[in-house]
C-alpha cells in the first residue's frame, strides 16, 4: 500500500484543523471578551494561483464595518495592486453586497459553529 500524502496542517481547512467542539468553544470564548466584534475565518480558494496567502486565517472585524472596509483591509493586508482581481466569497459560495455590514452578514450567514467562513478568490477561479 502506497503512503499517504501528507497535507501541511496549515493547507488544511480550519473546519478539518479543529473540531465542531473546539470551534464552538472558541467563539463562545471571542464573544464574551470581544461582544462588539464577529470571529472570521477567511481561507485561500484551494485553486488559487494568483493571489498570495494571507499571514493568519482568523479576523475579529466590528459589527458597523462594512464588506467595502473589509474587503479594502484584506487587500491592504495583501499588499494587492489596484489592477488586481479580488473576490470574497461568504461559504465558498455567494458573493455578498458590498454596501452591508458585517453584522447583517454574519447574521444571514454564520456558520453553526459561530465563525462566519469566507473564501477569497482572483476571478480566474470562476468557471473552473
Amino acid at each position: 500500500m502506497p503512503p499517504l500524502e501528507k497535507i501541511p496542517p496549515q493547507s488544511k481547512p480550519f473546519k478539518q484543523r479543529k473540531s465542531f467542539a473546539t470551534r464552538k468553544q472558541e467563539v463562545a470564548g471571542i464573544k464574551s471578551k470581544f461582544p462588539n466584534k464577529i470571529p472570521v475565518i477567511i481561507e485561500r480558494y484551494d485553486k488559487e494561483r494568483f493571489l498570495p496567502p494571507l499571514d493568519k486565517t482568523k479576523f475579529l472585524v466590528p459589527h458597523e464595518l462594512t464588506m467595502t472596509q473589509f474587503v479594502t483591509i484584506i487587500r491592504n493586508r495583501m499588499a494587492l495592486l489596484p489592477s488586481q482581481a479580488f473576490y470574497l466569497l461568504i461559504n465558498s459560495s455567494g458573493l455578498p453586497s458590498m454596501s452591508l455590514t458585517m453584522a447583517q452578514v454574519y447574521k444571514d450567514h454564520q456558520d453553526e459553529d459561530g465563525f462566519l467562513y469566507m473564501t477569497y478568490a482572483s476571478q480566474e477561479m470562476f468557471g473552473r
